[in-house]
């Protein structure tokens, strides 16, 4: 096979075990003798059109762990979407520097990234293996199971909800919390997993897959409220009207987009507000009072949070980083993304798949039906799901235990 030179890169929004998948890729790099250097590109293709790397042939090991234990992208990520005439340059410079395998770990838009590169290269009958390497909160990258850096983010958003419930019962009211998820609901439903007691919540879960209403949002919030005299309540970013315009899009014209063409949702609490002011303005508390209304936007803190690490999703973010590199010494692999598979039976288990980047590039996986029940739930089925990836969360007790 043809020996040369690597380039790894990092891209789109950062977790909080990013970089094992890198540290995975390292590590087992130096294992094989096919690879000459090893590069690190600083912040992605951009790094690579400017020739930015990082020699990491020779990074010393105690290092190595300390990175791998270190939340963000360590590299530097981007979200440059390259077009044709970047992909030349991404090109050329893999040329100039004879790199002849490409690493990149990201979600679907960096496989679709991948996925154009290799394909230049196939048309200039340019000898270059290109793997992704998943990352992901969001969770909807097709054809894996789950992705790395979902665990920990939906293990920081049980968390978080699980004490903004109890902040909640110690001075009843509404409260609305606004968590990561454009397009699929995987990390909102997670708050599911902050319910240990009958009366906690999340009490109301809304994701980008079940089209809510103003109306239907508004009937449940005074259902529940009238109920338990609170209500806490988790919702995507991402959620729908049922005329198919996401929330944040009603609310204003003139939103942010990014290089992809995305609304900026997350680095803004417009949404929580807008939810938090209809219900002050639409709802009232018995006699008339007005009620106690307050909303948080989780933001980026979920994506990068150390400290609440999910130990399955840092031992599967090395692993996918370790078989990747693995199967560049097969040079009949020509490219391809690192599926994680979930093997049938009681038993939690993880197998790795070898699929084609166009299989996991641009589109969405979402959160699949059976998981949401009427709208405003997320059903046990997702709980078995999640639990394994999530892991352990702090037990938590209550007074209204003695009541049993």
């Amino acid at each position: 096979m043809a020996k040369g030179n690597a380039v790894i890169g990092q891209s789109g929004g950062p977790t909080s075990v990013i970089n094992q998948s890198l540290v995975g890729v390292i590590q087992e790099v130096r294992k094989s003798a096919h690879i000459d250097r090893l590069l690190g590109a600083r912040h992605g293709v951009r790094g690579i059109v400017n020739e930015d790397f990082v020699p990491l042939n020779n990074v010393p090991e105690e290092l190595l762990e300390r990175i791998a234990q270190t939340p963000a992208a360590a590299l530097g990520s981007t979200r440059d979407k390259p077009d044709a005439a970047y992909c030349e340059k991404i090109f050329a410079s893999f040329q100039k520097n004879n790199v002849r395998f490409f690493f990149y770990i990201g979600g679907n838009d960096s496989a679709d990234t991948a996925r154009i590169v290799q394909e230049l290269a196939a048309a200039n009958r340019y000898d270059l293996q290109v793997f992704h390497i998943p990352k992901t909160i969001d969770n909807d990258l097709r054809v894996h199971d789950h992705t790395p850096g979902f665990g920990s983010a939906a293990k920081f958003v049980a968390a978080a909800i699980m004490g903004d419930n109890y902040d909640n019962a110690s001075l009843p009211g509404i409260k609305v919390d606004v968590i990561m998820g454009r397009n699929a609901g995987f990390l909102t439903a997670a708050s599911v997993l902050a319910r240990q007691h009958g009366e906690d919540g999340p009490h109301l879960i809304y994701v980008p897959e079940a089209p809510l209403s103003e109306e239907k949002f508004l009937a449940d919030v005074d259902r529940i409220y009238s109920k338990k005299g609170r209500c806490l309540i988790a919702a995507s970013e991402g959620i729908n009207l049922p005329n198919g315009k996401t929330w944040a899009e009603a609310m204003s014209s003139n939103l942010e987009k990014d290089s992809h063409g995305n609304i900026q949702l997350s680095g803004s609490g417009a949404l929580g507000d807008h939810l938090a002011g209809l219900i002050t303005k639409k709802l009232q508390a018995p006699g008339g009072k007005k009620l106690r209304v307050r909303a948080d936007t989780f933001g980026y803190l979920q994506r990068s949070f150390p400290g609440f690490v999910s130990e399955t999703d840092a031992r599967e973010a090395r692993m996918v980083g370790r078989v990747a590199a693995q199967y560049s010494t097969d040079e009949s692999r020509r490219e391809g993304s690192i599926a994680m598979q979930r093997k049938p039976g009681e038993k939690y288990e993880i197998e790795t798949i070898f699929t084609s980047i166009k299989n996991v590039a641009r589109d969405t996986k979402h959160l699949p039906a059976e998981y949401i029940q009427d709208g405003n739930n997320i059903t046990e089925a997702f709980k078995a799901y999640a639990r394994p990836i999530v892991g352990p969360l702090p037990v938590v007790g209550t007074f209204d235990e003695l009541k049993k």
